[in-house]
């Protein structure tokens, strides 16, 4: 029977976003042992560790409550493919593509999907290269999440240390035009749209602070938009999942300009499953308790499992 499978939760490993991994993967692991599932904890320190622990283990699927780099980057998924065992969430490319902005961006920009106006930087490029875009920059490291590394700079000297701090996750950034706006976000699940979700901060935006704090934002589940607008914004997200292949579930975090159009900044494979997390929040919205929420991306990944089997 279903409730007698046996899950292992992939939660923790070594990234910049290992507490907030562990965090999700706790709250993964009340709502399966609620439905009736046998959860087995998979925490680890490095890929090696990883592939010892499943080499021990008997389990039906994989639930990737991983966030960052391993988990969302392919790393995890790549090892995962090789052991044949079935897990949530994209796989390899689609992983891979996401969780690079530079990479996701160019298919963006390729198939007509707004983007910031945005430069790449490395610390060579950067020196011989200069700006020639306007304050206030958006500062981000191009392959991180959760907002980590991720700084507005209003003036030259807030820009050094904005540097600073995204230099030290990443050896590539990316340097952006600060969209002033309404920030919005659209989950997807089971290759549908979710209703729009408006984040409002208390910090002058939503950094990792205001993401993961209980009341440092406000989250106002449907946006207070109109049809057309909440229709479009839907729709881009739709296409954004479906243009790097993602595949059951993501989250698409888009800022809407002056002039309400939805400008996509980026798609989370692997999105938070805290308290304050916005995707439960959007399935909230339709009827689907957390429980609920996470059963079916197990039975998601199963059903997916069953169809590359016979195929």
């Amino acid at each position: 029977m279903e409730n007698m499978q046996k899950i292992g939760i992939l939660m923790g490993g070594f990234s910049s976003e290992r507490q907030v991994s562990l965090k999700s993967g706790d709250a993964v692991e009340k709502a399966l042992s609620s439905l009736g599932y046998q959860v087995i904890i998979i925490d680890f320190d490095d890929a090696k560790e990883l592939t010892e622990k499943l080499r021990s283990v008997n389990v039906d699927c994989i639930f990737n409550a991983l966030h960052g780099r391993f988990g969302e980057d392919g790393g995890a998924q790549e090892i995962l493919d090789e052991f044949e065992i079935p897990y949530t969430g994209s796989g390899v490319r689609a992983s891979v593509l996401a969780m690079d902005k530079i990479a996701s961006r160019k298919i963006f920009e390729q198939n007509q999907i707004p983007v910031p106006e945005y430069k790449v930087f490395n610390k060579t490029t950067l020196k011989s290269h200069g700006l020639n875009l306007e304050f206030p920059l958006v500062v981000k490291p191009a392959k991180e999440g959760s907002s980590i590394g991720l700084s507005i700079a209003e003036n030259p000297a807030a820009l050094f240390n904005a540097l600073k701090s995204a230099f030290a996750f990443d050896e590539e950034i990316i340097i952006e035009e600060y969209i002033k706006g309404r920030e919005i976000t659209v989950g997807i699940l089971e290759d549908n749209p979710l209703p729009v979700i408006e984040i409002v901060p208390k910090n002058k935006f939503y950094d990792f602070q205001a993401k993961y704090t209980p009341g440092m934002s406000d989250y106002i589940v449907p946006a207070d938009l109109s049809l057309d607008i909440t229709r479009f914004a839907q729709e881009t997200a739709l296409k954004a999942h479906k243009l790097l292949g993602c595949r059951c579930f993501s989250r698409v975090d888009m800022m809407l300009d002056s002039n309400y159009r939805p400008v996509v900044l980026e798609v989370n494979t692997i999105p938070g499953f805290t308290a304050t997390s916005l995707l439960p929040k959007a399935a909230a919205a339709c009827g689907i308790d957390f429980p609920r929420l996470c059963r079916m991306m197990i039975v998601s990944a199963l059903k997916l499992e069953f169809k590359e089997f016979a195929s």
